[in-house]
């Protein structure tokens, strides 16, 4: 059994759509590496909703899968003002569209997506604490038949 850290994961952003929602739509794209990332939080996942309806004859309870989220992630960065990556991301939290969005990790592969940029709060702390950033994104699908994610295996 394998079980890995998230040592040497890279996050990285693109203001382009690319040409086709594959890997290698995406890998055609430019993009630009996030600094200093402390914490990924939750990668993109289909999460779905639970309906449920109760027959009044029978009394049970059935439930089917609903609509789906691919959710939303928060992201924390220590705050470097001479950062590309995070000075895209404040570029990217002022659109309303989309960005494309990389983790790149060395032994489980690139997840590929595409998520609105939100922002997020900042937090100087204390003198013995790094001043820091959230950055929440918020998956969207692309289109009613896909979703936009890709898995690409490490290469």
């Amino acid at each position: 059994m394998s079980v890995y850290t998230s040592a040497g994961t890279k996050f990285s952003v693109s203001a382009a759509a690319p040409a086709a929602y594959t890997q290698a739509g995406y890998e055609a794209l430019a993009f630009t590496e996030v600094g200093e990332v402390s914490d990924l939080g939750d990668l993109p996942e289909r999460v779905y909703e639970v309906v449920s309806w109760r027959n009044i004859a029978n009394r049970g309870e059935t439930k089917a899968k609903g609509g789906y989220t691919l959710g939303s992630q928060t992201i924390t960065v220590g705050i470097d003002p001479d950062d590309a990556g995070q000075d895209l991301l404040d570029t990217l939290s002022r659109s309303d569209d989309p960005a494309s969005i990389a983790f790149e990790h060395p032994s489980l592969g690139t997840i590929y997506g595409r998520a609105l940029v939100m922002g997020g709060a900042r937090s100087y702390g204390d003198v013995n604490t790094i001043a820091t950033r959230q950055v929440t994104l918020e998956w969207t699908i692309v289109s009613q038949d896909n979703d936009g994610i890709v898995h690409a295996p490490a290469g």
